[in-house]
Order: C-alpha cells, then structure tokens, then sequence
C-alpha cells in the first residue's frame, strides 16, 4: 500500500502544480457553461427570416395568415391571387433564390371542408420555417372556423390564447432545473472523458522513457496501476469540488437571485453537488480502468487514437439518449439506458438534476457500477501487468487473450 501511495502522490502533485490544472478548472465550466447558456438565447432569439409567398383566392385567409406569421417570426410574406403563369412565374424565382418558398391555398367549396395546401420550399431542410408555417395556418384555420360558427372575434381570442402551466419542481423552476442539468451532463462528459485519458497518455509516456522498467524491480504491476488511477482520480476529484464550491457559493449570492428572474436561470442545489461528485468517482474508475489497459497495449499517442472509440462509444451513446431522457426521464427506456453502468454517470445524474429519479434506482445503479468497476479493473490489471513490457507491433485480440489468462 506504501508503493501505491507514493504513485499517486507523485501523480497528483504532478498534474495539480501545472498551470494546465489551473486553466483547465477555470475554462471548462466557462466553456460548458456558456455553451449551454448561449445554445439556448440563440434558439429563443433566432426568428426565421424567409421570404414567401401565399397565393390564394381567399384574400381573409391570407391577411390572418401573414398576421399571425409576423407574431413569432421575421418572415416576409406577400400574397397573390392564382393565375395562368404564376406557378411558373414562383418556380423561377425559386430557382433564382429571389424567394424561399411559397404555398398555394385552394379553398375549401363548403364552409364545413379544409382547403387544399400546397407548400414549395427552396430547402427542404428548412424545418424552422416549415414548423412556423403549420403551427400558424393550424391556429389560422381553428380561428376561422370559430368564427363560422357564430362565435365573436373577442371570445375566439380568449378561446387561442396560449395556456401557462406551472411547471415549478422540486429543484427550482423549470428552466433552472434544464440549464443545471444540461450543464452537469456536459461538465461530467468532458471530466471523465478528460481524465480517462489522462491515466493512458501517463503510461505512454513511462513507456516509451523506459521508466517502468526500472520501476517493476521494487513495485508490483498491480501497485502502479492503482497508484496511477488513484492520483489522477485525486486531481479530477479536486477540480469537480472546486467547481461543486463554486457553484455552491454562486448560487447563494445576490447575482444568482438576480439570473432567477429571467427565462433563464442557474442553481445548484446541495444534493445535485453531491451526486456529481459521487458518479464523477464511479465514472472515472470505470472510464480510467478501460483508458489504462489500451494505454498498455499501445505504444504511442498515435496508436491510442485509434483504441480511443473504446472509450468515445458508451458517451457517444448518452449523448444520443440525452433526447430520450428529456422527453420523458420516467420513461422505460430512460430508466433503462440510466442504469446501464457505461452510461449511469452521465444519464442517471442527468435524470437526478431533471427530476429526481426513486431511490432504489439511484442504489441500483451504483450497485451495478461497482459490479463492473470491479470486473474491469480485473481485466485492465492482467492486461496492463504484460502490455506495459510489450514494445513494438500492437497486440493481435489473441495475444490481449493469453495476457488475461496469465496466472
């Protein structure tokens, strides 16, 4: 045990003395932050600016559609009657790009039936203005239709104004409790990612110098593998409590009641804190110990480049579900892809953050994540205590074999 602290120390006053350290904990939360944060103002600002053109004989229909346009969009709407050459006339300028679209509204010949639309885009890759375009001719036509009925134009309006619901949670406001989450979740993808491989590219490095060589003569494989996790474990463990106190003491000053006022907020909560910090530890163990049998069985920074999907695949795959758990954190398959151990760091304290998950559930997945940290630091321990003497060619799947069944 004296061996494996002597690795770590050195490890982790390696790494934290570096100004890479001192940037690195100021940077990242910045750029994850502000990443977050500006995705989310961009979205909310960016109105769609495209130019269309309404072509129908129902002059009423057309005036309530560009209306109702000009409320949520920056779009420029003309309209016009059909006629003989017009289609061919809004083709051209289609091609030309003099326009972005246009719809072409046939009338309903009863009262009671919908007109027939046709809509002509320049891009179909155009959704925002596509979406904009239904949601209004939709509220458009549910308008008319009121009023065919003998309704009055004042009780239609009462009748489509939009609907608030409170949506408060337990951890705040809805779009604090989003924001803290979004930024946990990327905060967590770029430490684990980071320090995973952190732990490689240090077994590179004693590699390639040879210093592992003179290091095996008084210390175990198995003492410099956890020596080397431990210490840059310690160093991650320190910059995740940094940011966790900073956070912490942030969202107890004035600015932060001050950023809880507008659409968008960020408070983190005591508890939040800490399950961070918990399935930062389980995540890092799981990640490092993969990162650290690919470290033994490469021999350059170039070649660990090539094994890195190992690792870039199970986040890859959170990344994908990060959809999935925002639609419905409860569901079945958002409980089920939180629970599997690759992806328990990152989506299941994303589900904490959005809506804290039961109990048992949160348990399970560290139970699960033990099982496997432990079965992957067995795996990454009989690699590494070979890999880390093999110089040369990159090892066959064959050969990775007959290493795990060295006694």
């Amino acid at each position: 045990m004296h061996n494996v602290w002597l690795i770590a120390k050195r490890e982790y006053l390696e790494r934290i003395k570096t100004k890479a350290f001192m940037i690195a904990t100021i940077l990242i939360p910045l750029l994850m932050g502000g990443f977050v944060f500006g995705s989310a103002i961009l979205m909310k600002k960016t109105k769609s600016t495209s130019h269309l053109v309404v072509v129908t004989r129902d002059t009423q229909l057309a005036m309530d559609l560009k209306d109702e346009l000009a409320k949520d969009s920056e779009m420029t709407v003309d309209t016009m009657a059909p006629g003989e050459n017009v289609r061919g006339v809004l083709d051209d300028e289609l091609k030309d790009h003099t326009i972005d679209g246009y719809m072409w509204i046939t009338p309903a010949k009863t009262s009671e039936g919908r007109p027939s639309i046709e809509y002509k885009p320049r891009s179909k890759a155009d959704i925002a203005t596509s979406s904009s375009l239904q949601e209004a001719l939709r509220t458009v036509l549910v308008r008319e239709r009121l009023e065919h009925q003998g309704m009055v134009a004042h009780d239609v309006d009462a009748m489509m104004a939009p609907v608030k619901i409170d949506t408060t949670s337990s951890n705040g406001n809805e779009n604090t409790s989003f924001a803290v989450a979004y930024v946990l979740f990327f905060l967590m993808y770029m430490v684990v990612m980071l320090y995973g491989m952190n732990v490689a590219r240090s077994i590179i490095e004693e590699k390639t110098s040879r210093v592992f060589e003179v290091l095996l003569a008084t210390i175990r494989p198995e003492e410099m593998l956890a020596g080397k996790i431990l210490g840059v474990g310690s160093v991650g463990i320190t910059q995740v409590l940094i940011w966790m106190m900073a956070a912490l003491i942030l969202a107890a000053t004035p600015m932060a009641a001050a950023m809880g006022t507008g659409s968008l907020a960020f408070s983190i909560t005591f508890v939040q804190a800490i399950f961070f910090v918990l399935y930062f530890i389980f995540g890092f163990l799981l990640y490092s110990s993969m990162a650290a049998a690919l470290g033994a069985m490469t021999n350059s920074e170039q070649e660990l480049q090539q094994l890195n999907m190992f690792l870039v695949i199970p986040l890859a795959f959170c990344m994908l579900m990060i959809g999935v758990v925002v639609n419905n954190p409860n569901g079945t398959l958002s409980r089920v892809v939180s629970l599997i151990p690759f992806c328990s760091p990152l989506l299941m304290n994303f589900r904490i953050s959005l809506n804290r998950p039961p109990a048992w559930e949160i348990g399970l997945s560290f139970v699960l994540m033990s099982v496997t940290i432990y079965g992957v630091l067995w795996l990454a321990s009989r690699i590494y205590r070979v890999g880390i003497l093999m110089y040369g060619k990159k090892p066959t799947l064959p050969e990775i074999l007959r290493w795990v069944k060295y006694s």
